[in-house]
């Protein structure tokens, strides 16, 4: 029987109405500003590198993405390296970790925390430790994505 179906004892709800009480209630609004004007202005970013690797190293609109990401990943490991872009996760959240950047931050952020166990266990066994999910589940969902095309082009006649 789950814990929210039995009768709860008066201190329990005590406990709760105080609780409630000295919760702080946190600006969901303003949080949702915040990571939309970040997340915003870090793509904005991530245009002007296309347009630089496209204008100057005559790149094309399809070519320029894995340049970009590269350097857009670059730059927030650098970021992080410099304590910036954790300033910047705590003001925007979600705002500086959807993007690509927080992909980079993850992956040097457990690089800098084990670093004092050497390169080789420390930084070497756990750079990867909180990327390396999300490079697992996007080689594989890329995997699925392709299969499904080719099973799509080749018996479906599309």
């Amino acid at each position: 029987m789950s814990s929210k179906n039995k009768a709860k004892t008066p201190e329990q709800i005590q406990y709760e109405q105080l609780q409630k009480k000295h919760e702080t209630q946190r600006p969901i609004l303003k949080n949702c500003i915040r990571a939309f004007w970040v997340g915003g202005t870090i793509c904005v970013i991530g245009q002007a590198v296309t347009y630089f690797y496209i204008y100057f190293f005559d790149f094309t609109e399809q070519t320029a993405g894995n340049p970009t990401v590269a350097t857009m990943v670059f730059f927030a490991m650098l970021l992080t390296g410099f304590g910036v872009y954790d300033r910047l996760g705590q003001f925007a959240g979600a705002g500086s970790a959807v993007p690509v950047t927080g992909f980079g931050n993850a992956v040097i952020s457990s690089a800098i925390e084990h670093r004092s166990e050497g390169f080789v266990t420390g930084v070497g066994g756990n750079i990867f430790k909180l990327a390396g999910s999300v490079i697992i589940f996007g080689v594989f969902s890329a995997f699925l994505v392709a299969l499904i095309k080719t099973i799509l082009i080749k018996w479906g006649g599309l």
